[in-house]
């Protein structure tokens, strides 16, 4: 197969990446470094990047930021940094790469445990991921040609949690390979429309 990975070279990304690669084309896309530079706040970019790829099997995106910050500190403009990159810059893939996609297709999209169970400075980044994981289910009702639609949502993976922990009292880290697995449920298997939850 071959597969699109937006933000390949991550901290989930790369592992996601190096899984696929064994047997698969894969083609990392990100923001300053791999096979081609996309910035998915900007829909022109997303737009000239298919255009420049071409056809693929599947698509992983594992990209998108949005602020954190106290719910007091936040103004609009914050909020709009996870609009525009992390939902919208998602949204943007599937709008258009979906001419793209071949038939029999898959998109997996990326989100996080703040969906379900968020922690403190994270309304954004919660508003996000619970946005996502509604459009997944009702664009997913509308696809043709076989094509199927999901998302990962992973709690705190093992690899990010010296950085993260303060943030997230009490919570386990995710193995990295239960992470991957769900990428690769998404993009092997049959299901559309699924949130696949990683959280213990």
């Amino acid at each position: 197969m071959k597969i699109l990975i937006v933000g390949g070279n991550g901290t989930i990304g790369k592992k996601v990446s190096a899984h696929f690669n064994t047997s698969n084309e894969v083609i990392i896309a990100g923001r300053t470094q791999g096979d081609v530079l996309v910035d998915i706040a900007d829909s022109q970019g997303i737009a000239k990047m298919f255009a420049q790829i071409g056809p693929v099997d599947a698509m992983v995106c594992i990209a998108g930021e949005a602020k954190w910050d106290t719910f007091q500190n936040l103004s609009e403009e914050d909020y709009y940094v996870g609009v525009r990159s992390k939902l919208m810059g998602q949204v943007n893939l599937v709008r258009l790469g979906l001419e793209y996609l071949k038939k029999g297709g898959s998109i997996t999209l990326s989100t996080g445990i703040l969906a379900d169970d968020p922690v403190v400075l994270t309304a954004s980044a919660a508003m996000v991921n619970g946005g996502i994981h509604s459009f997944v289910k009702a664009a997913a009702l509308e696809l043709d040609h076989g094509h199927r639609l999901n998302v990962v949502s992973s709690g705190m993976v093992e690899d990010a949690y010296e950085r993260y922990k303060d943030f997230f009292p009490g919570h386990n880290p995710i193995p990295m390979d239960k992470v991957i697995n769900g990428y690769v449920r998404s993009v092997n298997g049959k299901g559309s429309g699924e949130i696949i939850r990683i959280y213990n």
